[in-house]
C-alpha cells in the first residue's frame, strides 16, 4: 500500500511538537514523523484527534431522540467538522427500552462505545436528568449491563452509590464496564470504598456532586485526590468557574475534557426536547425553562480553546487533555497520539484554536 504524507508548519505528537515536518501513513497507521519534502501540504497544524468521552448528541441529533445507528453516525459526522475523531455516544437517563435500543445501536455502529449516564442515580443530585426515571439497579439492570460489556467496545456507566452497591459496581467492573460516579451526593469516604469496589472515574467533576469543603472533601475530593479515579470536566465556562478549574488542573493531572454536547453542535437549533421537556439555547447555554444547566453547546475543541485561551494552560497540555487522557481512560494504547504504530486519527489547527480538516484512520472525513 502507498504510504500518505502530510506536511504541516507544525505536528503535535502527543508529546512533543515537530517544526516543519511531516506525518507519513501507511494503512491508516503513523509510519513515522520526519523533515517536511514531499507530500501535501496542510493549512495549519498538525495534531492527534481529539476522544471525548461524553457526547449526548450533534448535527441536530439527541442520541435520547434517536438512539439508532443513523443517529450515532449523524452525531458522530457533526463532531468530527470539530477535530473530534472517536466519541463515546450518551444516553441520558431513560426507561429501559430506549437503554436497550442504544445498546444495540452502539453494539451495531463502529463507534468508540456508550456512555450510560443513569438511571441508577441520586435523585437529588439530578442535574437534568427526570427524576421520574431514575431508579435503583436490580439484578436484571445488573444482567444486561454485564452483556453490554460484553457487546460492546467500551462501555461506561455513570452511577450513584446511593443507587448502586459496591457488589454491583464489582461485578460491573469485573464484566469491563468503566465505572464512573456521578450525580451522587456521597460522602468522600463512600466515594473511595466505590473506588475500592472498582469504580475508576468521576463524571463532570464538580457538577451534580457533593462539594469539597474543609472537612468534609465530598466526591469533588475524591475526584481531585484519588488516583484510582479520573475525572471528566466541561470546561465551557458556564459548569465550572474559570478558576475553580485552574485549582483543579493544578491540583490533579488525571483529568480530561469532555464537551456533554447536546444536539445543538454542528447547528442551528434554538431548542429541543429531553425525556419530553424543553430546553433552550441562548448565549452559549443550554437550560431547562427554570434555568438548570442541561448539557453543554460545545465541541470538544471548544473546551481546547477556553483551557489555552482562557485558563492559559500551554496549547500541548490542552490538547493531551482532550485527546491523550481520555485513551488513557478507556486504555487505548494507539489513540490519543502520533507517535508510530497509533492510529492515523489527526486533525489540522489553526493558531486560534480552531479546526480546519479532521482524518480518521489516514482518511479525510470532514
Amino acid at each position: 500500500m502507498t504510504a500518505q504524507t502530510y506536511q504541516a508548519e507544525r505536528i503535535f505528537d502527543g508529546s512533543a511538537w515537530h517544526e516543519d515536518a511531516a506525518l507519513v501513513i501507511e494503512a491508516g497507521r503513523v509510519v513515522d514523523i520526519t523533515r517536511a519534502g514531499a507530500g501535501a501540504r496542510l493549512a495549519g497544524w498538525i495534531a492527534p484527534g481529539l476522544i471525548d468521552l461524553q457526547v449526548n448528541g450533534g448535527g441536530g441529533v439527541l442520541f435520547n431522540n434517536a438512539p439508532t445507528v443513523e443517529g450515532i453516525d449523524a452525531i458522530a459526522a457533526a463532531h468530527a467538522q470539530f477535530g473530534t475523531t472517536s466519541i463515546m455516544v450518551t444516553l441520558i437517563t431513560d426507561g429501559p427500552e430506549v437503554t436497550a435500543q442504544a445498546i444495540a445501536a452502539a453494539k451495531a455502529s463502529g463507534v468508540l462505545g456508550l456512555h450510560l449516564e443513569g438511571p441508577h442515580l441520586d435523585p437529588a443530585r439530578k442535574g437534568t436528568h427526570d427524576p421520574a426515571l431514575i431508579r435503583p439497579m436490580d439484578a436484571g439492570d445488573l444482567a444486561v449491563l454485564c452483556q453490554a460489556a460484553g457487546d460492546l467496545a467500551h462501555l461506561i456507566c455513570t452511577v450513584a452509590p446511593e443507587s448502586v452497591s459496591p457488589a454491583q459496581v464489582r461485578a460491573l467492573a469485573e464484566a469491563g464496564v468503566v465505572i464512573s460516579l456521578g450525580h451522587s451526593d456521597c460522602s468522600h469516604a463512600t466515594a473511595l470504598d466505590y473506588a475500592q469496589a472498582g469504580a475508576r472515574m468521576v463524571t463532570h467533576l464538580f457538577n451534580a456532586m457533593s462539594q469539597m469543603q474543609h472537612r468534609a472533601p465530598g466526591l469533588v475530593g475524591a475526584g481531585l485526590n484519588d488516583a484510582r479515579l479520573w475525572s471528566g470536566l466541561i470546561a465551557d465556562g458556564f459548569h465550572v468557574d474559570d478558576a475553580v478549574m485552574q485549582v483543579a488542573l493544578r491540583a490533579q493531572s488525571q483529568i480530561f475534557l469532555v464537551s456533554d454536547a447536546m444536539s445543538t453542535i454542528g447547528s442551528d437549533q434554538r431548542e429541543f426536547t429531553l425525556n419530553g421537556r424543553r430546553i433552550f439555547r441562548e448565549g452559549g447555554r443550554l437550560t431547562l425553562a427554570d434555568g438548570t444547566l442541561a448539557g453543554a453547546d460545545i465541541a470538544l475543541i471548544d473546551a481546547v480553546r477556553h483551557v489555552h485561551c482562557k485558563l492559559g494552560l500551554p496549547l500541548a497540555q490542552a490538547l493531551q487533555l482532550a485527546s491523550l487522557n481520555p485513551a488513557r481512560v478507556l486504555g487505548l494504547p494507539d489513540r490519543g497520539h502520533l507517535q508510530i504504530g497509533a492510529r492515523a486519527d489527526f486533525f489540522c489547527l489553526s493558531p486560534d484554536v480552531s479546526a480546519l480538516g479532521t482524518w480518521i484512520a489516514g482518511e479525510q472525513v470532514a
